[in-house]
């Protein structure tokens, strides 16, 4: 190995240099027992992440009512997507029945018993890897029994379940995307016999929301309560009760139909897709260009009472936009809210979207006739967009050009008022950069653009997208650095870095080339025996010669949705459920308590949280990602990491970047421009790293305009190394298929490579 490999080292053990610095350890595998504040804090970001889209005044449930629950997911529940990112041995799960009886909820026990024993005849079937249910058969019921149940209780709730997962994408098929014909002859039958119709969407995506339509006021309430993990019935319970008033905001817009998504023309195939809705993915699309598609707009949940906004004002100091608001409860129950702060921007050269998500802040529990001024602010930077074509006069800079940026405040995308307005004189350059190695695509196509008519309305245009003008070979070529000079064995030991009695650079340097190779590589198996059993990889100190040497073995779980080992651990809300709470200090505190069973169980890096964007519905893996827009995905990874390494332990963001689809996952290219690229793509990545500062992340398994993510020199060296600073770990995703560098066959100081 060349002396000029060394320098990625360095970089390499900077977390295994933070771990023996914090003393991560093994710990105790505990036992099915969980504790109180793990219950509470699951149970309560639970509650918060489920969102209601109608209430008829249904909910919450009279305390005397009986309930007749339909649908076999009462039973049969889908409590987290399927794959690596859910795929814990939990202590328990309390379903949707359990649940609303803990909560107090009378439930009807003649339509418990029914569907109880026609599950017991009828059991699910579980399926296997890459090709688990996506939602369970539903049970015939005839019309008799259904209006015999509506002469007992005027309330019914029917739940509606769906699952997809890691190699399992969502389909625009029954039972999927689509209602099957037995859940719309439930709805049918349920709806045109009980007074009180509540339904609930058990599910990690999106999924089709048009019935809507068809029952209109049949309809008393609709509710997604996403896959809130082992508390998912409690949750449930508590909120239907009324005990928790929801309070949870849509992460992502519920379209009309499918076919109105932006992405949906260039998704799910094979070999390649081109993101030509380039920047104007979810609400940047609809706010801009079709509102009339909207069904439920980003940001958008109701409560059980009603917030007045007021006194809204605006101001600019030190170069940042200063928003505050007084918030107040003007309803009956107690309740939270959440402030959103968006902005709009001048058409001018580049076209932008007509709203992008600037800042929120959820409240604390208000009381009826309580009030609570909440200010947020962002600095004017974050307003401006990257030319990726020289349009602006500033190729390859962020830039504010010239004209008004509106300011808005509200409560969803749609309802923001206009509250104030930035001026930009003239044309600002707030960031100078350079296009990447193959930041850019190589293949043309056409991208959409925003454009003024001459009435002044904006309209959809297209323009080729530009490409790729940087030579990889000349970047790696001009950047290489200077390499250290190998000194053989000096006797120094990891915790003397640690300690401060000796330089890293000064311990790699006396490093053998087998042990600066086996830095650069986990252990090559799951569940290595160097680490705590059912481990997803060790690295680090795979070597005996490594481990003298102080270099502890570390050992790698998967999550986002728990601590994936050969022992019980919480199962935790997914990603979605999460960013649907608004509530960065809950999503902290939540995931502060699983580093501390981290600790305790032997896990010294969870992989998580999963951050890629929300591009389409049909992804199977959103369940373990956030939102469509970057700023929420950012900050809500940002809670995760520094919950998580608040206890001593390391978090993982990932997939870095354009993990958007499962189809053909290995081998798709996900050509996008370097605008979109940096602007959504890997924003939120980038609000993470410069804010929490994880001491991992891994790449994606997809490439990015031509070039596997793993050995991307323009993402993970050019941007994540070089301008966002980055010195921690990146890893590879596992099983990564083997595959020459065009350029350089041996290219070394991407990612580190776990597994595969």
């Amino acid at each position: 190995m060349s002396n000029k490999a060394r320098r990625i080292f360095s970089k390499a053990v900077n977390f295994i240099t933070s771990a023996t610095a914090q003393g991560l350890s093994k710990g105790e595998l505990g036992s099915p027992d969980t504790p109180e504040e793990m219950k509470s804090i699951a149970r309560i970001a639970a509650e918060e992440g489920i969102v209601m889209l109608k209430n008829n005044g249904v909910l919450p449930i009279e305390k005397d009512e009986n309930v007749c629950i339909f649908g076999r997911i009462q039973r049969d529940y889908f409590f987290v997507g399927y794959g690596s990112g859910g795929d814990v041995n939990k202590p328990y799960c309390v379903d949707l029945v359990d649940g609303m009886k803990n909560a107090g909820i009378k439930v009807d026990e003649q339509i418990e018993k029914i569907y109880l024993d026609w599950i017991k005849k009828n059991p699910a079937d579980d399926g296997f890897w890459g090709a688990w249910p996506r939602y369970h058969d539903e049970m015939k019921i005839d019309e008799k029994t259904v209006a015999d149940a509506a002469k007992r209780s005027s309330c019914a709730v029917v739940v509606i379940g769906r699952s997809a997962g890691e190699d399992r994408e969502n389909t625009l098929k029954k039972g999927s995307y689509y209602l099957t014909d037995d859940e719309t002859a439930l709805l049918d039958k349920v709806t045109a016999n009980f007074k009180n119709t509540v339904v609930l969407i058990n599910s990690g995506n999106i999924i089709d929301m048009s019935w809507m339509n068809k029952y209109g006021d049949r309809l008393g309430a609709v509710l997604y309560v996403w896959q809130g993990g082992m508390e998912s019935g409690n949750a449930i319970g508590e909120v239907l009760s009324g005990k928790a008033s929801p309070s949870g905001k849509l992460p992502d817009t519920i379209a009309d139909c499918y076919e109105s998504y932006p992405a949906a023309e260039n998704f799910g195939k094979k070999t390649y897709n081109n993101y030509a809705e380039d920047i104007f993915v979810g609400y940047r699309y609809f706010e801009t260009f079709a509102p009339e598609k909207v069904m439920f707009p980003f940001g958008f949940g109701l409560s059980y009472t009603s917030f007045e906004l007021s006194d809204k004002t605006v101001m600019e100091a030190d170069d940042r936009i200063i928003v505050s608001v007084k918030v107040r409860n003007v309803g009956s129950a107690a309740g939270k809210e959440v402030v959103e702060v968006y902005y709009g921007a001048p058409q001018g050269k580049l076209g932008k979207a007509a709203k992008s998500l600037a800042a929120y802040e959820k409240t604390r529990t208000l009381l009826p006739g309580e009030e609570q001024r909440v200010v947020v602010s962002f600095p004017c930077a974050n307003m401006a967009s990257f030319d990726d074509s020289g349009k602006s006069g500033a190729a390859f800079c962020y830039v504010l050009e010239a004209g008004d940026y509106p300011i808005y405040a509200g409560t969803d995308v749609r309802s923001c008022e206009q509250i104030g307005v930035h001026t930009e004189p003239e044309l600002r350059v707030t960031e100078r950069l350079a296009s990447r190695a193959d930041c850019a695509p190589k293949e043309a196509f056409d991208r959409l653009v925003a454009a003024t008519d001459e009435q002044g309305k904006i309209e959809k245009t297209y323009e080729s997208v530009p490409l790729s003008t940087v030579s990889r070979r000349e970047e790696i070529e001009k950047n290489l650095p200077e390499a250290p000079d190998f000194t053989g064995d000096k006797g120094i030991k990891l915790e003397d870095v640690a300690n401060n009695r000796a330089t890293l650079a000064g311990f790699t340097a006396q490093l053998e080339d087998v042990e600066l190779e086996a830095l650069c590589r986990g252990d090559y198996v799951m569940n290595s025996k160097l680490g705590t059993p059912g481990n997803a990889a060790v690295y680090g100190g795979i070597l005996e010669s490594l481990r003298k040497k102080g270099v502890p073995p570390v050992s790698a779980t998967d999550g986002p949705s728990g601590i994936r080992l050969h022992c019980y651990a919480s199962l935790l809300p997914i990603g979605t459920l999460l960013a649907s709470t608004w509530n960065q200090q809950l999503v902290r505190e939540l995931y502060a308590v699983e580093g501390a069973e981290m600790a305790r169980k032997g896990s010294d890096v969870l992989l998580a949280p999963g951050m890629n964007i929300h591009r389409d519905p049909l992804c199977g893996r959103n369940f373990e990602y956030f939102s469509e827009d970057p700023l929420l995905a950012g900050t809500m990874g940002a809670a995760v990491v520094r919950g998580i390494q608040s206890q001593g332990v390391s978090a993982c963001p990932k997939h870095f970047a354009c993990n958007n689809q499962e189809t053909m996952r290995i081998y798709n290219d996900s050509r996008v421009s370097e605008r979109a690229l940096r602007e959504i793509y890997l924003k939120g990545f980038e609000i993470c790293v410069k804010t929490a500062h994880p001491f991992n992340i891994m790449t994606s398994y997809n490439k990015i305009n031509g070039v596997w993510g793993h050995y991307h020199y323009g993402t993970c060296t050019q941007i994540l190394r070089g301008e966002w600073e980055y010195d921690g770990c990146v890893m590879t995703d596992w099983w990564m298929r083997a595959s020459k560098d065009p350029d350089f066959p041996l290219l070394r100081n991407n990612a580190y490579r776990v597994r595969g």
